[in-house]
């Protein structure tokens, strides 16, 4: 007799989570509680609910939690300006602390022994889950499937299915992507099939959220974002939600082909994997952050922030959000925002985003400083010669010890 009586579920309805369900039925004698999370993945995520219903669950949980998402995850990891590997904007990584939280907290409301979730043994994702896990309940029990059982294929999870009247949808030839997908509103990933050779070349036909550069509208749009304490509030002087204004701006960066990148990252279980990413929204987020922040922030805090950003997109990756580094260096960036005010002007075309005007109240850009013109007594250009003597005095003393 197994001592989980109750486990909470991170359930999708898809066939994977929908065979977790049965197994963990079976194999742990439990009753299962389901949780499925409307990350703006664009599913039909009330369909979990029937097969939920059917799969025997009676404790049915379905939220949407778009707003709670980019609002408190990620707004605060763009006001890092945070990249991994230099490319990768965290789209997936970014989603599974708030899914963990959600589902500790059902576990907590329901008096559940355990949770569970449908990662596999050979990705990130069981790390990021397990560790939001028990950084918000130590003693919680964590079952994962993938890491337990013996189905091992394709083939063994659709006989499993067979054997205990799962229904397995069957599409029409090629409607239906053969990639290992995962999406929110902050992207969409695409792994496994013919992406596992890194030196094919991804179809056309896989991407779903933008349309190639080159199939891009042929004249430029131009956008306005405006920031308060470095969070974008209003598109082209429209307030909106923090959903809201991702949504936007993935609609806008999608119709102009851009965020598209194809990479290869270092895993934090050891392996390197390839895999494609659409983040249209997000790489207009960065570009326009880093703009506004290039007109308001001191330059050694602007600098400082730059070299701390590597270690914060680490943490992320690796799903430490929770752990009391990435708070801390929350709190410095956080402070940092305060006066990240004012207005970005961006083109978008055929793939690109270029910083075309930036303004702010809190400005530190002074143009009688650095005008080419007379600048009426602003800075007098002979005090550069005591600067640079000082700063050139260690070079000097090296040169003379090491003739």
């Amino acid at each position: 007799m197994s001592d989980v009586k109750k486990a909470v579920l991170a359930y999708s309805g898809g066939l994977d989570t929908s065979i977790i369900l049965k197994w963990l039925q079976d194999t742990y004698d439990c009753e299962v509680i389901t949780f499925t999370a409307d990350l703006g993945q664009g599913d039909e995520v009330e369909d979990a609910r029937a097969k939920a219903v059917a799969g025997g669950v009676s404790s049915i949980y379905i939220e949407d939690i778009r707003e709670e998402f980019v609002r408190d995850y990620v707004f605060p990891m763009f006001r890092a300006n945070a990249i991994y590997e230099g490319e990768y904007l965290l789209g997936t990584s970014i989603a599974r602390p708030l899914i963990a939280k959600r589902m500790i907290e059902i576990a907590e409301a329901e008096g559940a022994d355990a949770v569970s979730h449908g990662a596999t043994g050979k990705g990130n994702d069981q790390v990021r889950f397990e560790l939001g896990f028990y950084a918000l309940k130590p003693d919680v029990k964590v079952i994962a499937p993938w890491r337990e059982w013996n189905l091992v294929s394709r083939n063994d999870m659709l006989n499993f299915a067979e054997q205990h009247g799962i229904p397995v949808e069957r599409k029409r030839e090629g409607s239906k992507s053969p990639y290992s997908m995962d999406a929110n509103l902050l992207h969409i990933s695409y792994e496994g099939y013919d992406l596992e050779d890194p030196w094919c070349e991804p179809s056309e036909s896989m991407w779903r959220w933008s349309v190639s550069p080159e199939a891009a509208p042929d004249e430029a749009e131009y956008i306005e974002l405006s920031y308060q304490r470095g969070d974008i509030v209003a598109i082209n002087g429209e307030t909106m939600t923090p959903a809201a204004v991702l949504t936007e701006l993935n609609r806008l960066g999608g119709k102009h082909g851009i965020g598209r990148i194809d990479i290869v990252e270092n895993r934090f279980v050891g392996m390197k994997s390839r895999g494609c990413y659409e983040t249209p929204g997000g790489t207009i987020m960065l570009k326009a952050h880093r703009a506004i922040e290039s007109i308001t922030l001191d330059r050694e805090a602007a600098h400082l922030k730059d070299e701390l950003m590597p270690r914060y997109a680490k943490i992320i990756y690796n799903g430490y959000w929770f752990a009391p580094e990435r708070v801390m260096l929350q709190q410095a960036i956080d402070a940092s925002q305060v006066c990240v005010n004012g207005d970005v002007r961006l083109k978008l075309y055929k793939g690109n985003v270029e910083v075309v005007g930036r303004r702010s109240d809190d400005s530190m850009f002074d143009e009688r400083l650095c005008t080419f013109e007379d600048d009426e007594g602003a800075y007098d250009q002979k005090d550069a010669s005591g600067f640079i003597k000082l700063n050139a005095l260690r070079l000097r003393m090296n040169k003379l010890i090491n003739k």
